[in-house]
């Protein structure tokens, strides 16, 4: 089978931005996944939270891992100023303690952005393959 000129072009072109390319698409659904961990934190935190927590939340950079892969990761920055760490707490809240129910807001958000984040990674490196061509 012979591929057509502009075909193995554009396959050559995506190969050779693919390091620039992978981090957008993972950002556009790391941003879904995000806003949904933020709105269900969001629910499970009793009114008399600082909010520490909350505004602790974000996002890693898209980077390669050890593993050669490139991620994103969602999570919580440390130096709390009351010294606890964030993501003890955040443990506490998503898994609950001795005289504390679990209250999850990290699983149901990942099975709730699943398909949406998907989709739109999808779409952005659809949209990226096109300005190739």
């Amino acid at each position: 089978m012979r591929l057509g000129e502009d075909f193995s072009r554009m396959i050559s072109e995506l190969g050779k931005r693919t390091d620039e390319i992978v981090p957008k698409v993972l950002e556009v659904g790391g941003d879904i996944v995000l806003e949904k961990v933020r709105d269900n934190l969001t629910g499970v935190l009793s009114r008399e939270s600082s909010g520490e927590l909350l505004r602790s939340l974000g996002k890693s950079p898209a980077r390669v891992n050890r593993d050669g892969n490139t991620d994103i990761k969602i999570g919580f920055a440390e130096n709390r100023t009351d010294g606890k760490s964030n993501a003890l707490l955040a443990n506490v809240l998503e898994y609950g303690k001795a005289g504390q129910p679990p209250k999850p807001f990290l699983k149901p958000a990942k099975k709730q952005t699943q398909t949406a984040a998907e989709a739109a990674m999808k779409s952005k490196l659809e949209e990226e393959i096109r300005a190739i061509q």
